[in-house]
């Protein structure tokens, strides 16, 4: 796993933190990770950014093509 050294932080920001990990009767360096995870996930708009981007990279269906779930559809049927 990767290390992050963060400096010049405000010792009242320390302090806070060190308060809410108590609170939780963690570490601070538990804290601190669960707080950079939940910032580390992605927004909404970003995940749809970035559906949007990777639908771009794929040529579009041919007008009349079967959907996906019509052709499941046929071949359960036709067993």
């Amino acid at each position: 796993m990767a290390q992050v050294v963060i400096r010049n932080i405000d010792d009242a920001v320390v302090e806070r933190l060190k308060a809410r990990a108590a609170a939780k009767r963690q570490s601070l360096e538990q804290t601190l990770r669960e707080i950079l995870t939940e910032a580390a996930i992605p927004s909404r708009a970003e995940v749809i950014e970035e559906l949007a981007r990777g639908r771009s990279l794929s040529p579009p269906l041919p007008a009349g093509a079967p959907l996906a779930e019509d052709l499941i559809r046929d071949d359960r049927d036709s067993r």
